[in-house]
């Protein structure tokens, strides 16, 4: 027989394998905890949840990139890309819980920190400093990630700051903005100006950046102003080679501010929440992905040029660029020869032109269902067959770093203000820098003369030239200073299209532009363009799609509100 006794000494023992603050409240807990924090930078899961790339919300929904894939899988994404999600939409639900689980890893870092510091052997004061500064910053861009979203959010800090405040008794009121800054502000005055030794941890400047975009999404560009200029007054240059802020192999660059790490080997990997999705499903020694994220045939027109190698400003004179849609892999099939960006083809993979050496795009073959995602692939998240090696078994959750911000922002931003500011001639020069680093940059290399191409992507010696640029690439200069306020208005945001295609940042851009007082309702006129156009292209955006001023923002999950009843307040668009 087996005796039992009991006591209530269980009311205040920790559970069995947990740790408790008092475990934790030292040295080695609180670098862990805020370690903790980082984890979920690269997003939840996959699809909804994805905050660093944003490729849901931020391309999926904008005119840059489609879904892809085929029709029928993931059909909550398909509402996001019709605009027309509502509040029991999942992707609602797992960005929302996403977002405040990096909240509450922030928080508990801080509550950690405090015990830490009242304990018999508290950190090093500026230690403890930075620690506070790194998960202020953090805590502020899961906010932030929350707030591109749904707009009107809780901000949510520890028990102390909100006085003994519960978290689900703080209300969705308003944007978040005053306490984003304050985070941001506290993370400036106490991060260092870098991490030698350990890229990935924010710094000075990435807090910096973050405040000015920040103040970009509100259309604050006088406070964003003293800002970009400090930044561009610090140690970052451009590269001089575009691709690199892509290439896994040139990772924590001159031009890099915030960077999201990655990692892969033999035994695990940390990869970004969208390298394996957007990866080549079909055909060929690429397919080792699901086929996601497929560039629209709109954003590869925004790349064709003129003779002087400006980009067309006007969509009504931009040529259609020719492409191999309902095209059959056996039928011959020869690329256009006009003058393109060459940022195009290091952006996204097209029929005859070598995707980063897995072979040359083969076209249909390699596309899981060209009808519903058109003919191209997405590049920037696939890793090089040269590093192939490096990866973890397939290579579907790979080792590419994720450039969150770098000085190509600062300077397309700073260039947006100058012409707002009217100083066109300062607005010219910095997107003149932008282009002039295209100038330099390696083409995507081998023309290739074949006009079918297997399924391998292996075409005769003979019917490619290694020598020679894929296409037929041009880059030019702006004349400076611009001609007008409106023609520059226009080519900045061009040259911010197309420096950061397929990065998850085109719809907020096109949604601040239409919110603010320049162009308002940019957005609506662009994105009403594209659905008319898209629909004429392939038949998903013919499924009722419509855009308006109500869709700028998604609802807040129809379950958090039900679990916080009377607390959180829906987006009246979606009631």
């Amino acid at each position: 027989m087996v005796n039992f006794s009991c006591s209530e000494e269980f009311l205040t023992k920790a559970p069995p394998a947990t740790l408790s603050d008092a475990v934790l409240a030292d040295e080695r807990g609180v670098e862990a905890m805020i370690i903790g924090a980082y984890g979920l930078l690269n997003g939840g899961d996959i699809f909804g949840s994805a905050m660093g790339t944003d490729w849901v919300y931020g391309s999926g929904a904008s005119d840059d990139m489609y879904k892809g894939s085929e029709a029928g899988d993931q059909t909550q994404f398909n509402q996001v890309e019709l605009y027309n999600a509502m509040s029991d939409n999942p992707y609602m639900r797992d960005r929302w819980s996403y977002c405040y689980e990096g909240v509450l890893r922030c928080n508990n870092a801080l509550l950690i920190l405090k015990r830490a510091q009242a304990g018999p052997e508290p950190l090093n004061a500026t230690r403890a400093a930075q620690i506070e500064a790194e998960a202020k910053y953090l805590r502020a861009w899961y906010h932030f990630s929350a707030n591109r979203v749904f707009e009107k959010i809780p901000y949510i800090k520890t028990a102390d700051e909100m006085d003994g405040k519960l978290p689900d008794e703080v209300p969705n009121t308003d944007a978040g903005w005053s306490e984003i800054e304050k985070d941001l502000d506290f993370a400036i005055a106490n991060l260092p100006e870098s991490w030698p030794g350990a890229p990935g941890r924010p710094t000075k400047y990435a807090a910096m950046t973050l405040k000015a975009q920040a103040f970009m999404y509100q259309n604050k560009l006088s406070d964003a102003k003293p800002l970009l200029d400090a930044i561009l007054a610090g140690p970052f240059k451009l590269v001089d080679n575009y691709f690199d802020n892509y290439d896994e192999r040139t990772e924590n660059n001159s031009e890099s501010i915030f960077e999201i790490q990655c990692s892969s080997s033999g035994t695990g990997n940390m990869a970004m929440n969208l390298s394996g999705a957007c990866m080549i499903s079909a055909g060929g020694p690429a397919a080792i992905g699901w086929g996601f994220y497929q560039a629209s045939q709109c954003l590869v027109d925004a790349f064709g040029v003129d003779n002087d190698g400006l980009p067309f400003l006007d969509i009504t004179a931009r040529p259609t660029v020719k492409n191999d849609m309902g095209v059959s892999a056996t039928t011959p099939f020869t690329p256009t020869d006009a003058l393109l960006d060459l940022r195009l083809d290091w952006t996204l993979g097209r029929r005859g032109v070598d995707f980063l050496g897995w072979g040359i795009y083969a076209g249909v073959s390699w596309v899981r269902e060209q009808g519903n995602g058109g003919p191209y692939m997405s590049k920037k998240y696939m890793h090089f067959e040269a590093t192939r090696g490096q990866q973890s078994g397939s290579g579907f959750r790979n080792n590419r770093n994720f450039r969150y911000h770098r000085l190509a922002h600062v300077i397309l931003w700073r260039a947006e203000i100058a012409v707002e500011e009217g100083d066109l001639t300062m607005a010219a020069n910095l997107v003149n820098q932008i282009r002039a680093r295209v100038q330099t940059s390696t083409p995507v290399m081998g023309l290739c003369t074949a006009t079918v191409i297997p399924i391998s992507g292996i075409v005769p010696d003979a019917d490619l030239d290694r020598t020679k640029p894929a296409a037929n690439y041009k880059t030019g200069l702006y004349p400076v200073p611009f001609t007008s306020k409106e023609y520059a208005r226009e080519a900045v945001r061009m040259e911010i299209r197309l420096e950061f295609a397929s990065e998850g940042q085109r719809f907020f851009d096109l949604r601040r532009w239409g919110e603010g007082p320049y162009t308002p309702n940019y957005d609506v006129e662009v994105l009403t363009d594209y659905i008319k156009r898209d629909s004429e292209f392939r038949e998903f955006m013919k499924q009722a799609s419509t855009y308006s001023p109500a869709k700028r923002y998604w609802p807040i999950p129809q379950l958090q509100i039900d679990i916080q009843k009377g607390v959180l307040t829906q987006n009246p668009n979606y009631l």
